[in-house]
């Protein structure tokens, strides 16, 4: 059974009066089988329906994410790093932001936001009449050859770095052809580096804003509902399975490790979209949300890989391509969360508080 191309079942969901449900979102989702044509198209769609963190519907927006990534990781992958860069907008515009992009025209826009650093490049601003112009080389941005516009931070001339809008398809922007990348999942996102002659650039927020804003923290948690649907996916298999024959207790007990994990990375993003919302996840403890989020759902992936192909064996992996593709993508796309890296940042997060666990 082939999945059905987007582009006619985006056309069937735009013909309809009403917009797009979540569940019309999430069924376009399993259509991208992969595809970062489709990814792009769906994140379109996306944009401008995904609720903006911090305003009461940050569980919902998570959710969506959430169910994007357990149809399929590319399409989550996609649409997570374009809304991620439409919150960050509305938040610098919350908080009295000067730029002039319009919500509804970047909402129409293809959006990335590339943060990265890399040994021996950077990008540096520099003031250029009444603007700004950004030159050097960015690592690590992804699909930026078949973007609009993005959000990249840049060093400034005094010290420290700062965010800033600029348009991918000018002249005075250079992407790298992906040759180097020979990821085996996210196949169709792959990241490459971005070079810039004295470009054009727009701030956005203030010096350091990027970093320091509560939705930095936010973001990072909108990640994690993506990995958690990923693994959502690839348990899915493993309940087919012994739904499909009569299970063994090995393989009872696998599942029921699974649910509990899952059970729990859920709950805990559950009561960080409530802390976000109610104001209990500004400034540093926002950060402490983040890590503590990012490290649990992290273990759940970890818990899901391991236990669904110890109970399902090598079979799967060789012979079921979405399985395979399932399970390359999340691999790849949990490596975000550093391992025990982070472990060990929020091990410093809490090692001076009075009242802990």
């Amino acid at each position: 059974m082939t999945a059905t191309p987007l582009a006619e079942t985006a056309a069937a969901a735009a013909a309809r009066p009403d917009d797009p449900t979540p569940g019309d979102l999430v069924a376009l989702a399993a259509a991208v089988a992969g595809d970062a044509g489709r990814a792009l198209a769906l994140a379109r769609q996306v944009g401008p329906r995904l609720a903006v963190p911090g305003r009461g519907r940050t569980a919902r927006r998570w959710a969506l994410l959430r169910d994007l990534a357990a149809a399929d990781l590319t399409a989550a992958r996609v649409a997570e790093a374009h809304t991620d860069a439409l919150a960050i907008l509305a938040e610098d515009q919350a908080v009295g932001g000067r730029t002039s992009l319009d919500a509804d025209r970047a909402a129409a826009q293809l959006w990335g936001v590339f943060a990265a650093e890399g040994p021996g490049v950077r990008v540096d601003a520099q003031p250029a009449g009444d603007g700004w112009v950004l030159s050097g080389t960015k690592p690590w941005c992804s699909l930026a050859d078949r973007l609009d516009r993005a959000l990249i931070t840049a060093h400034l001339p005094g010290g420290g770095r700062r965010l800033f809008a600029i348009d991918l398809t000018g002249p005075h922007v250079r992407v790298d052809p992906p040759t180097g990348w020979y990821a085996r999942g996210l196949v169709q996102v792959s990241s490459t580096a971005v070079h810039l002659d004295r470009c054009p650039a727009e701030p956005v927020g203030a010096d350091g804003w990027y970093l320091t804003r509560s939705g930095f923290a936010w973001g990072g948690m909108g990640v994690a509902a993506c990995w958690l649907g990923g693994a959502i996916g690839v348990a899915r298999a493993l309940h087919r399975a012994v739904r499909a024959r009569e299970p063994d207790q090995i393989g009872l007990m696998h599942l029921g490790a699974i649910d509990a994990a899952l059970t729990a990375g859920q709950h805990l993003l559950d009561a960080a979209a409530a802390a976000v919302d109610d104001g209990r996840a500004d400034g540093p403890a926002g950060a402490l949300w983040a890590a503590r989020v990012r490290a649990v759902v992290a273990g759940t992936v970890d818990t899901v890989l391991t236990r669904v192909g110890h109970a399902l064996g090598p079979a799967p992996l060789a012979f079921d391509d979405d399985h395979a593709r399932r399970v390359a993508d999340l691999q790849l796309y949990v490596r975000q969360q550093h391992a025990e890296r982070d472990d060990a940042a929020l091990g410093a997060l809490v090692r001076d508080r009075k009242e802990w666990p």
